[in-house]
């Protein structure tokens, strides 16, 4: 899982096709703009914005829908929120607009998302002191691992019985992988630390004890099987104590990543056009590799 809704990219993203969308498009072809060398209709500004920038915005109308369906905001609260933003700028908010590049409806809506992410945030447990701690002791150390990337589940299971059976881990990866550049490393993916993989890959692989083959690990990219090769000490220039907060926030991020897993699975989302049926891909898999 990698992101949390960016409320103004959201914002301003949704506004920009909700002018142009799939309804309006099948109830008119007007044109918008006309020039000697041909007109610009709704249709042909929604397929230009469908092709640029329709996968990250139908990503977060989606997540919306799932938000909405679980948190409540009233107008007073977006009202509210919207008030205390303009006093804060006072008389400069008019050129706050201006120098980013948005209008007032747009910077309402941005209130609005931020509200329903923020309930979002306050409805989730504490971060348990114990894996805070826990994160931390992983940041102190470096692994040095390799894996099989394959299609499918049963092809990972074979491949961990050949394993288990003595047969040559990097042989196995140039003949099984999916992955292009296997066929040069066998797997070898090198020294990391924290942070350069995603979960669950990063969680099996630091878990994981030296020279043990882990179960099939999934992801978008498909099932790996992870061995960890050697492990060394990370010397680190900033304390517990300084760590603590930013730990704490990433750790708070997976768990609002989750939530939104559970809240898309709630609403049952089926995705009818065949150019945007990986679009919620990150959420409901997680990739390996950043």
């Amino acid at each position: 899982m990698k992101k949390i809704i960016l409320a103004s990219v959201f914002a301003t993203s949704i506004l920009l096709v909700s002018a142009c969308s799939d309804k309006e498009v099948a109830k008119t072809n007007n044109v918008i703009v006309s020039t000697k060398a041909g007109d610009i209709t709704k249709e042909d500004l929604y397929e230009e914005m469908k092709d640029s920038i329709g996968t990250e915005v139908l990503e977060n109308l989606i997540l919306l829908k799932a938000i909405e369906n679980e948190f409540k905001v009233t107008e007073k609260e977006i009202d509210d929120a919207i008030k205390v933003e303009k006093d804060k700028y006072g008389d400069s908010f008019d050129l706050y607009l201006l120098q980013n590049n948005t209008t007032e409806p747009v910077f309402a809506k941005k209130m609005e998302f931020k509200l329903y992410q923020q309930k979002m945030i306050d409805s989730l447990d504490d971060v348990p002191a114990g894996e805070i701690e826990a994160q931390f002791e992983n940041m102190k150390k470096e692994i040095h691992a390799r894996h099989i990337l394959v299609a499918d589940e049963k092809t990972a299971d074979e491949v961990i019985a050949k394993l288990k059976d003595g047969e040559d881990f990097e042989k196995l990866a140039r003949e099984n992988s999916t992955e292009p550049i296997a066929q040069k490393t066998g797997g070898d993916l090198g020294w990391f630390g924290i942070g350069k993989m995603v979960q669950p890959f990063e969680d099996v692989a630091f878990a994981l004890e030296t020279n043990k083959i882990s179960e099939p690990v999934q992801t978008t990219h498909g099932f790996h099987i992870i061995e960890v090769l050697e492990t060394r000490k990370k010397e680190l220039e900033k304390t517990f104590d300084e760590l603590k907060p930013d730990i704490e926030n990433n750790l708070k991020s997976q768990l609002f990543e989750e939530k939104l897993v559970v809240l898309l699975k709630n609403v049952g989302v089926e995705i009818k056009d065949d150019d945007f049926k990986s679009v919620l891909n990150e959420y409901l898999t997680t990739d390996a590799n950043k």
